[in-house]
């Protein structure tokens, strides 16, 4: 598999298109949705989990710079095309200038946090945002009586069976696991809903990303050691954690994550609220009934996950104090974040 990823590397390197039409051609082959890409990661799900780490690196590298090759060659070709037109064209007239955009904060975050986790072993997981009631709560070990499961708190598309907008990724971790045999590594980026007034601090409609990770003797330290790693790569070496028990029906035992405040250095300020610690995540070990509801031997497999939202940590990291700023679309607001691309 490592000579089949670095054959198609040099084939990416070494590729040269003649027309947009070849180009997109070999888009497809690499990076469509059946081609060599997506074959790899298939084909991934097989391999020995001590060989996981340095296959998902490499598949990662792949899938990187076949993307950067292919946006370069699109914009020589695209150069080349413009060149030629102009020659043809009316040299008299006025120039048009670009305005150059900005990666919105969010997909800047996110993208930040999966390349962190990718460095730990971790794939990226999908699901659909429109779900079922086994996949947000029934195979997650929520309650008939849970306040999740009311219409003040979740938009219902259809009642009986219920269909609803996610209010989790949690969900993707339930198909994943429905398909995927152990060990599973994943980590669950996407759209989240949820039936909230919308203000500086809540919106009906924000961004998640959850982990799972699942194997044999997989343990609570093992999740503290990779949640100090992921702290200390997005806020800072110096960055200390803290956890707190919690409850969540799909964990147990349950915490919440705080980290050190980055604005005051851990001695209090208005926004830690004078405690020295800002909350960014939940986390916990599985649950066994959520792994035997998912088909997964509970007493050979152990595991932890978490999730935080995307937006918290975009405004701990960038300083944005209002929620409502990233669903604006203000240009003056997305050009503060040209200097992070």
């Amino acid at each position: 598999m490592i000579e089949k990823i670095e054959k198609l590397l040099q084939q990416v390197e070494a590729f040269t298109p003649q027309s947009a039409a070849e180009l997109e051609n070999f888009r497809i082959k690499i990076l469509g949705k059946k081609g060599e890409l997506n074959a790899l990661m298939a084909e991934f799900k097989t391999v020995p989990a001590e060989q996981k780490r340095e296959l998902g690196q490499l598949i990662n590298r792949l899938k990187t710079a076949a993307t950067e090759r292919i946006n370069t060659l699109r914009e020589q070709l695209q150069d080349a095309a413009d060149e030629s037109a102009s020659a043809i064209g009316d040299m008299t007239r006025p120039g048009s200038s670009e305005h150059i955009g900005s990666r919105h904060p969010i997909s800047l975050v996110k993208n930040e946090i999966v390349e962190v986790f990718s460095r730990l072993g971790y794939t990226v997981a999908e699901g659909p945002e429109i779900e079922d009631d086994w996949h947000v709560f029934s195979a997650l070990n929520f309650p008939p009586e849970h306040p999740a499961r009311d219409m003040q708190d979740t938009f219902f598309v259809e009642k009986n069976p219920d269909i609803l907008l996610r209010t989790h990724t949690s969900s993707i971790q339930v198909r994943t696991m429905e398909h995927q045999k152990p060990p599973i590594r994943v980590v669950c980026p996407g759209r989240v809903f949820r039936n909230e007034a919308i203000s500086y601090r809540a919106h009906c409609i924000f961004h998640q990303l959850e982990g799972l990770y699942i194997d044999e003797g997989v343990s609570f330290a093992d999740m503290k050691q990779s949640l100090q790693y992921f702290a200390k790569e997005i806020f800072g070496e110096n960055t200390a954690i803290r956890m707190r028990p919690s409850y969540f029906p799909f964990t147990e035992p349950s915490a919440e994550v705080d980290v050190s405040c980055n604005l005051c250095g851990g001695k209090g300020c208005p926004v830690c609220k004078g405690t020295g610690w800002l909350e960014i995540m939940g986390c916990g070990m599985v649950d066994p009934n959520v792994l035997e509801s998912n088909g997964i031997d509970s007493k050979k497999y152990s595991g932890f996950a978490f999730g935080m939202g995307i937006e918290r940590i975009a405004m701990l990291k960038y300083g944005v104090k209002d929620l409502r700023l990233y669903f604006e679309n203000d240009v003056r607001f997305l050009e503060q974040f040209n200097k992070a691309l």
